[in-house]
């Protein structure tokens, strides 16, 4: 939470300098504290549905513990699902229309998985955009985490991802490349997650007037926000990811090869496992490759006994707290409205 500058010490002029929160008492008094509606637009695939649903709700669920958030769930019709999860979503998820009536003070958009080469052809297009039409007059900010950071860019600016020459996957190096209140108190070197095999390079977004907020020297860009500093905030990192994410995808990936959907073994995510995971993985890879049922193998996968780490999660939650602590100053108690008197839409920072 904020700090309020009820002196005039010039170490809160300091602080705010750095990026910190510092309220004028006569603003602290006009404020009331409340609960927090948040959406979640969920685009991923059944199975990734109610994972996906978890790891942002632990990341929400890790900010300050004095204000409530709440938590809505919805999806587009449009995206194809199973019996399973049409169930779960009919009888756990919101409807997006009743959503706009009530009103929402921050979204978050998940990443989705893509089928067509152009994001324009994917049946969660056309829904994704009416949602960011939507959200970018009525919701105080909008967080998109990866893919709906690609189409989001590509909507509003006509930028387009550039295919990589092979999948960016795994642990990386990060650092703070700019001050602003969406950062301030984390370490300005830390690890993140990524997994993706296209992506929007800094030359790309600054030439849009984005703000570039970390970024890797072998990842490129984790964060980023909208030109006005907050309104659209930009993943193509994974802050969300569980420990062992990374691990089933790479286990996902190796049964692909043993069931004959791809000709190579894997290589392993990028600074991912320690010395001794690789042992153990080398070890079932070696009797892979010299097995002639290689799909009698699937059910041998030692995941359980691969020790992975998760080296960013501290950094992720230090993130949301501020972006939902920065939300919670600025909207407006009325839901439906995205700003308390006096804030200019333009420029909500001020």
């Amino acid at each position: 939470m904020p700090l309020v500058a009820n002196t005039d010490l010039p170490s809160f002029a300091r602080y705010q300098a750095e990026g910190g929160e510092v309220l004028d008492p006569s603003r602290a008094q006009g404020q009331e504290i409340r609960e927090l509606h948040i959406g979640l637009f969920n685009m991923m695939p059944d199975a990734a549905l109610e994972p996906t649903e978890r790891q942002f709700l632990r990341l929400v669920g890790g900010c300050n513990r004095i204000a409530q958030f709440h938590i809505y769930p919805f999806t587009s019709k449009k995206i194809p699902r199973g019996e399973n999860a049409a169930l779960h979503i009919e009888r756990f998820y919101f409807d997006f229309e009743e959503l706009k009536d009530a009103g929402l003070d921050a979204l978050i958009v998940s990443g989705a998985n893509p089928i067509h080469a152009e994001l324009t052809d994917e049946m969660f297009w056309e829904p994704l955009c009416d949602l960011l039409d939507w959200a970018r007059t009525n919701v105080t900010s909008t967080l998109c985490a990866c893919l709906a950071t690609h189409a989001a860019l590509k909507y509003f600016h006509g930028i387009e991802r550039q295919p990589l020459p092979t999948k960016r996957w795994g642990v990386f190096a990060h650092q703070v490349s700019l001050a602003h209140p969406l950062v301030q108190g984390a370490n300005t070197r830390f690890d993140v997650p990524h997994s993706r095999w296209n992506e929007i390079f800094p030359e790309q977004m600054v030439a849009a007037d984005l703000k570039v907020l970390v970024s890797s020297e072998d990842a490129g860009v984790h964060l980023a926000t909208s030109a006005d500093g907050f309104r659209f905030v930009y993943f193509q990192g994974h802050p969300e990811y569980d420990h062992n994410s990374l691990l089933k995808e790479y286990k996902r990936e190796v049964v692909r090869f043993l069931t004959g959907e791809i000709s190579d073994y894997p290589p392993y995510p990028d600074r991912y496992f320690l010395d001794d995971a690789k042992a153990v993985l080398r070890q079932y890879q070696n009797k892979a490759m010299n097995c002639s049922d290689r799909t009698s193998l699937v059910e041998e996968f030692p995941e359980s006994d691969v020790q992975v780490h998760n080296t960013w999660g501290d950094t992720g939650k230090v993130v949301f707290n501020n972006w939902l602590g920065t939300v919670y100053q600025i909207t407006h108690r009325d839901r439906r409205k995205p700003f308390m008197p006096g804030i200019d839409p333009d420029n909500p920072l001020g």
